[in-house]
């Protein structure tokens, strides 16, 4: 089993910044990607940014070059730098974690609120 849990949300004005964290506990000899993923009101959720344990990193064109995500394998802690909020960024964000053995399965944490106001 592995355990999330996500801080760091809050409420910016547009233009600001914030720094989400995502600390992971429990078995995680397995878990190789960790990433963030946000669900706005009435829509689905998606991918914001993933990084592999040996620092591959992945981002949604929307986040593209104002978010940056890193991963501290010593702490077993992934963090989502987000500058230049946009309200459109306005959303629950998710820690993911991904287990490949002995099948892959979807950890997720419990969801921290971001608001970006206008």
């Amino acid at each position: 089993q592995v355990q999330l849990v996500e801080s760091g949300g809050g409420l910016v004005q547009a233009g600001g910044s914030l720094r989400l964290s995502c600390a992971a506990s429990g078995t995680l000899f397995s878990i190789n990607v960790m990433g963030w993923y946000r669900q706005a009101p009435g829509k689905q959720r998606e991918l914001v940014a993933t990084i592999t344990r040996s620092g591959w990193k992945n981002y949604a064109d929307s986040v593209k070059g104002r978010f940056t995500i890193s991963r501290d394998n010593a702490k077993n802690t992934v963090y989502l730098q987000m500058n230049s909020l946009k309200p459109e960024d306005t959303a629950v964000y998710y820690c993911n974690a991904v287990s490949d053995y002995p099948v892959r399965y979807n950890y997720w944490g419990q969801g921290t609120q971001v608001t970006v106001s206008s």
